[in-house]
């Protein structure tokens, strides 16, 4: 049993994927959280339910306030709302875009 609802606790443990992600494992996000990596993981997969206290303690790994926590007002712009996955653009200075040049005289096409 929960003190948080269950859209609150979707929001929280979208918060921990996006720590395991920013962090790359469990055992720092528990550490961080004062708990296991166990407890972690489980009640990031929804085995466990999330408490008030955990709630409380993630926000304060992730230095937001704890309304926004549970509203999903703390990630940050472009991450995945799943996953909390924020999805960085590989080619930012390079330019995709493909010009037109004209074909050489020797190739031909073969159908």
């Amino acid at each position: 049993m929960s003190d948080l609802d269950a859209k609150e606790q979707q929001y929280v443990r979208v918060a921990l994927r996006h720590l395991h992600r920013t962090l790359g494992a469990w055992a720092p996000v528990a550490a961080g959280l004062k708990t296991t990596a166990v407890t972690v993981r489980m009640v990031a997969c929804g085995q466990n339910a999330v408490s008030a206290s955990l709630a409380l303690r993630v926000a304060r790994l992730l230095n937001v306030m704890v309304d926004d926590l549970l509203v999903g007002k703390f990630l940050p712009p472009g991450a995945c709302p799943n996953c909390g996955h924020v999805i960085t653009s590989d080619f930012k200075d390079e330019n995709t875009v493909v010009e037109e040049a004209p074909r050489s005289a020797g190739l031909t096409l073969v159908k």
